[in-house]
């Protein structure tokens, strides 16, 4: 008989956020370097989902966002620990940026690259989420 454990997911939230054809990206410091993300990170109690994914881009980048629409859902197993994440990535129309606000421990900066720029840093990307939300998009 196989033995089954089971796995309760982390909730992530994501935003996608698109700018005369260059995309919002934090670099931030993983256990396997830096690596290259949208931003995105864990929903916190008492917040919705869009709201969780506008509040993770305020504090990794500093820009003040409006979520505009559901990209999708994904679910992303870790292969060097089996953690696994369930994502609601959200697309948001970039308002306000701060560039005083200190962002996020382990955030290296934020930028904006365009597609082909991102496809080129594929090597780095902190999942294979952030090409299939960029794509779904």
């Amino acid at each position: 008989m196989t033995e089954h454990i089971a796995i309760r997911p982390a909730v992530t939230v994501a935003m996608i956020v698109e700018r005369d054809g260059l995309f919002l990206l934090v670099e931030e410091e993983t256990r396997s370097g830096v690596k290259l993300n949208q931003p995105a990170g864990h929903l916190e109690a008492g917040e919705s989902l869009p709201e969780g994914a506008a509040r993770e881009t305020l504090e990794e980048s500093g820009w003040q966002v409006t979520p505009t629409a559901l990209v999708g859902v994904y679910r992303w197993v870790a292969p060097d620990n089996g953690a696994t994440f369930v994502r609601f990535a959200f697309a948001g129309r970039a308002e306000t940026h701060d560039p005083a606000r200190p962002l996020d421990t382990g955030i290296v900066r934020a930028l904006w690259l365009d597609y082909d720029a991102i496809v080129a840093r594929r090597a780095d990307h902190r999942s294979p989420l952030v090409m299939q939300c960029l794509d779904d998009f």
